[in-house]
């Protein structure tokens, strides 16, 4: 009973702290802007985080959980628990991290110490997703802008602000759709295809506990991160928020767990080389570096000591 309980607690504080601290990749901006209210925010995320996982999850659920690692319950309960345990310790201490990399790190080290297969090919393919999936935002951000400046310059003020803000909305709801598609789902996978839950009980927990996390904490980082993007540029945000939303959704179909963080940061890349080379905070790229690097080779290390010890 404990060995499977501990996996689905897991899973649903990953949950909790997707909602915690990544609401405001969907609807910061709107929120910042008033084009939508904090509280109607979380609901709308709530009902699309849903349906992108019942949806359009399972390709994601199925890398993670049964194509990357032959799990059973000694891999769920370190690899799951140790997930947990350290996305919530780096949100505490304001640390980036990702979940996607934090659980595929997890899996892996517990994997190979417990004798387990780990099919590097799988391993290999979700790295270049790592990898092309904020590239291929910067470059789509590149083309959006351009495209949004040809066009909002021969339209009067007024309607440019207009049609900018049901954008923004229509861009919040993709990533919102896309954070339950391909985050949820990517912490969701182990136990689903373990058969520990069905896919139905599995997404309805899952959602339950991130629309929670959202509802309970994210509002200050909601409006903190909208406001801050939409006074410094309405386009920028919208170019970054509408390339990760194309990106992260072209992985979700592949079936890669890919971060809907990095590829926005990759989209505020891709329009700060248009405005020039040295607008981009060098230091903070290194520190985002870091922990692309440092995310799954942490929790690897930490899985594959314990594993190696049970």
């Amino acid at each position: 009973m404990l060995g499977t309980l501990v996996p689905v607690l897991a899973c649903a504080l990953i949950a909790f702290s997707i909602g915690s601290n990544d609401t405001s990749n969907a609807f910061g901006i709107c929120v910042g802007a008033g084009i939508i209210t904090f509280r109607r925010a979380v609901y709308l995320l709530g009902v699309l985080v849903f349906l992108g996982a019942l949806l359009q999850g399972r390709n994601v659920m199925r890398t993670v959980g049964k194509e990357l690692v032959a799990v059973n319950l000694k891999i769920l309960f370190v690899s799951l628990l140790v997930s947990a345990i350290v996305i919530i310790v780096a949100n505490w201490k304001r640390l980036p991290v990702s979940s996607h990399q934090a659980i595929i790190g997890s899996l892996v080290g517990s994997g190979l110490a417990l004798g387990s297969t780990v099919r590097l090919d799988t391993l290999l393919r979700i790295v270049e997703s790592w990898i092309l999936s904020p590239l291929g935002s910067l470059v789509i951000a590149i083309v959006v802008y351009r495209v949004m400046e040809s066009v909002f310059r021969r339209m009067p003020v007024f309607e440019v602000e207009r049609l900018l803000r049901i954008l923004l909305l229509m861009n919040g709801m993709i990533i919102a759709y896309n954070t339950g598609a391909n985050e949820l789902s990517t912490a969701l996978g182990p136990i689903v295809c373990s058969g520990i839950l069905s896919p139905l009980q599995a997404v309805s927990l899952g959602t339950l506990t991130l629309w929670f996390g959202a509802f309970m904490l994210s509002e200050r980082v909601v409006e903190t991160v909208g406001k801050g993007i939409t006074t410094l540029d309405a386009f920028t945000g919208f170019s970054a928020q509408f390339s990760a939303g194309v990106s992260v959704y072209i992985f979700t179909l592949l079936g890669m767990p890919v971060s809907t963080t990095y590829c926005i940061i990759g989209g505020i890349m891709g329009v700060g080389i248009l405005k020039g080379v040295e607008t981009v905070r060098t230091d903070l790229l290194k520190r985002i570096l870091a922990s692309w690097i440092l995310t799954p080779l942490t929790t690897f290390s930490i899985c594959y000591l314990i594993a190696m010890l049970i």
